[in-house]
């Protein structure tokens, strides 16, 4: 009966219900007594018989994954995966709870369309020259610190965020803007202690020639459609640094003085546009590795 009707029932009476209905294998006993009490008491209550009721944390998740590479190598498309994975097969294989992603294409392209507006309200740019390059370097390294409070934001909205919750970030980085060893200087404290990073690796070539087949002109602002000039590759990201900062260490990066673990994603053979059995297969072994050296720091 109770089942039944619960459409009936207040939403925050439904909330409880499937909050205790989502652990009941967990917590089977538990669950059964709870459902009684919580039908027996007035919705007033139901406050604080949600805070009696434990989050389920799953201590072998990361809690922050920063992805890395060129653009279009395939940060984006694993992400994807990840996102059409079932919860359980993603803890299990690849150590990814529920999770946010923090990307600051999207802050690049707010940019973008607010100096378009201004430019056509007459009035100065804010961020970007009309080709659509940044005003002035230290633009990069604000996106950087944008990630951070977004990512402080979730943690404010949320003390327990990471007993449930992965956080995801994403961002590329080429030498014209200082390149990765610059970024990571604006990266948080509070990013850095929760921080483990996984390199995808592509040559330049192939880059490039992912950034072409990928980009549908409809739609310039998607996460797995945009794609630059071959000009602005070539400016912006044909060089990087990431070979030198790995080079220093095959596990660690040392990032303001702090030890954070990486692991390599080989994507030249590009197992991630078809999201297949390959990319799966292999993206396990390279988080496997990561969460490993992750325990080891």
């Amino acid at each position: 009966m109770f089942v039944e009707r619960l459409d009936k029932r207040p939403l925050a009476y439904q909330r409880l219900f499937l909050i205790i209905y989502a652990r009941a294998e967990e917590t089977q006993p538990l669950t059964i007594v709870i459902i009684l009490y919580a039908q027996a008491q007035l919705l007033t209550n139901i406050k604080s018989i949600t805070k009696r009721i434990p989050m389920i944390e799953h201590k072998n998740t990361f809690k922050i994954l920063l992805l890395i590479a060129r653009p279009a190598a395939g940060k984006s498309e694993i992400i994807d995966y990840l996102k059409k994975t079932d919860l359980t097969e993603r803890v299990a294989r690849f150590h990814i709870n529920e999770f946010d992603v923090i990307d600051d294409f999207p802050m690049i392209w707010t940019w973008f369309e607010e100096d378009q507006l201004l430019e056509e309200m007459v009035l100065p740019r804010l961020h970007t020259t009309p080709e659509n390059y940044f005003l002035d370097n230290y633009f990069w390294h604000l996106l950087i610190r944008k990630i951070c409070l977004e990512y402080n934001n979730l943690l404010r909205d949320d003390p327990n965020y990471h007993e449930h919750k992965t956080a995801i970030l994403e961002f590329s980085r080429g030498k014209q803007s200082g390149g990765y060893t610059a970024a990571f200087k604006h990266l948080s404290k509070q990013v850095i202690d929760h921080l483990a990073v996984m390199v995808v690796n592509v040559s330049w070539e192939e880059s490039l020639r992912k950034n072409r087949a990928r980009f549908n002109p409809n739609r310039p602002n998607s996460i797995l459609e945009h794609g630059l000039s071959d000009e602005k590759m070539e400016i912006l990201y044909k060089e990087d640094d990431l070979e030198a900062l790995c080079a220093n260490d095959p596990a660690y990066l040392n990032i303001q003085g702090k030890n954070v673990p990486y692991a390599v994603f080989e994507n030249e053979d590009d197992v991630t546009t078809a999201r297949g059995k390959a990319l799966g297969d292999r993206l396990e072994q390279t988080l496997d590795l990561l969460w490993k050296r992750w325990n080891s720091r």
